[in-house]
């Protein structure tokens, strides 16, 4: 072995070991030559070496760093006896991320890390903001002929928090709930955490349908409804303007409210969004409107955000509050710079490209199948095969190392709850986090999976 790589592998063990971590500066070749005894050409191939096992990263006038490691894929739904591959594909995930996006934020943060500024940031920062943030997000929320007043907008730590802010403001513990009959999984969650009961409300190709609102008001009257009606998860579906308009009377009628969560409506382009108002300029004194960074940005470090009429904005804010769900003030700044100097704007236009071309994967390698998946979206909606149970075919996909979320992860009550209509055979998949090669791969063996019987796939 050279002296360089027994150097590297030195290196390397302090990385390893945690003496060096992530985003650690090493010293210039020159001064690392010199504490070494090597000379300068050594010293630069110990660097080459790091860089090239992927531990460390260069950066042009800045110096090389530690890397970050890279984060192993989750796990999938069962321990298949996997056949060698580089890495288990996770289709149930949906983060999506773009090459160079993580340089972007990056810049947007170096101002933040002076003193002054960074002191500034690391305050707590109220419900409401800042007069900036308010401003940015009202303006990131803007399509069509909606305007919203920035005075009304609350911000929460993420998407996920907003959604508990919004349900706990307007539902109280032992209230009813209505909400798609497949759901967001973690208003499940939520819901069973604040002691709020779930009514499945039915709806159709165009989403939910206005009749299944009367008529579970009728049975027992409602506190609110949680619907997703752009690019909904899981089915796909957008609901077209005709229903919004027909749903918004219905708010209106019954004196109900609803939480309307718009995490993904940022994939479709401005001429779709222009020709569908949300229910929060439809209806707007009877509306709560949920949105997050994290889809569009990045989970780790995002704000969430509710639009709220002033009936109920106390009522928000005292409930994200009490539950611990107010943004943190880095986060909050962090994000208003992204979206000041065009970063978000950026960062969106390569996802909405970045979804249509795994879309396109999708339609490639699953043709022939019941597919129900909007071009502009990041998931897909399988209706099986006759023959396949979900969780048979969870089993066959982990076996390839393969992971999907069946439909009852979706389904309100599909767990014996009395009246509930038993889960569909039907899987999502998420498009998102795989490299393409390993999402067409995925797809290539789903499809095979698909195609043959379900004791096909059953082990010797």
């Amino acid at each position: 072995m050279e002296d360089y790589q027994r150097i590297a592998d030195a290196v390397a063990a302090d990385i390893a070991a945690g003496r060096l971590r992530p985003g650690d500066r090493l010293a210039t070749q020159r001064a690392f030559a010199r504490a070494h005894g090597i000379a300068n050409s050594t010293a630069a191939r110990v660097y080459r070496e790091l860089a090239r096992r992927g531990l460390t990263v260069g950066e042009v006038g800045r110096g090389t760093y530690v890397r970050a490691a890279q984060h192993a894929p989750g796990p999938a739904l069962a321990e298949p006896a996997a056949p060698a591959r580089r890495t288990r594909v996770n289709l149930e995930l949906n983060y999506p991320e773009v090459p160079g996006q993580a340089a972007l934020l990056a810049r947007g943060l170096e101002p933040l890390l002076r003193p002054d500024v960074l002191s500034a940031a690391l305050a707590v920062a109220p419900a409401t903001g800042s007069t900036a943030a308010r401003a940015c997000f009202a303006a990131l929320l803007a399509r069509g002929e909606f305007r919203p007043d920035p005075a009304g907008l609350l911000f929460a730590g993420n998407g996920r928090q907003a959604i508990a802010g919004a349900l706990a403001a307007l539902v109280p513990p032992g209230g009813r709930l209505g909400v798609e009959a497949l759901t967001y999984p973690l208003v499940k969650s939520v819901a069973a955490r604040l002691g709020v009961t779930l009514v499945p409300l039915a709806g159709d190709a165009y989403g939910l349908h206005p009749d299944a609102v009367r008529e579970a008001h009728r049975g027992a009257p409602l506190h609110a409804v949680y619907l997703q009606p752009t690019l909904h998860n899981p089915l796909g579906v957008t609901m077209p303007a005709g229903r919004r308009a027909e749903l918004a009377e219905t708010l209106r009628a019954l004196d109900l409210w609803a939480v309307e969560d718009a995490v993904w409506s940022f994939l479709l382009d401005d001429g779709r969004q222009a020709g569908l108002p949300p229910l929060a300029a439809l209806a707007p004194e009877r509306t709560l409107l949920v949105d997050s960074l994290s889809k569009r940005l990045a989970p780790g470090l995002t704000a969430g955000l509710v639009l709220a009429p002033p009936a109920s904005a106390d009522r928000v804010a005292a409930a994200l509050r009490s539950g611990g769900w107010t943004v943190g003030g880095f986060a909050l700044d962090a994000t208003v710079r992204w979206l000041l100097d065009g970063v978000v704007t950026t960062v969106v236009e390569a996802k909405r490209k970045d979804a249509a071309a795994r879309q396109a994967l999708l339609r490639e390698h699953l043709d022939g199948f019941r597919v129900r998946a909007d071009p502009a979206s990041y998931f897909a909606w399988w209706e099986l095969p006759e023959g396949w149970r979900a969780e048979t075919f969870l089993a066959a996909a982990a076996r390839h190392g393969i992971a999907v979320t069946p439909a009852a992860a979706f389904a309100v009550g599909a767990e014996g709850t009395h009246g509930a209509a038993p889960a569909p055979n039907a899987v999502r998949v998420a498009l998102a986090a795989p490299a393409p090669d390993d999402l067409a791969y995925a797809l290539r063996t789903l499809a095979a999976i698909a195609r043959g019987a379900p004791e096909d796939s059953v082990p010797d």
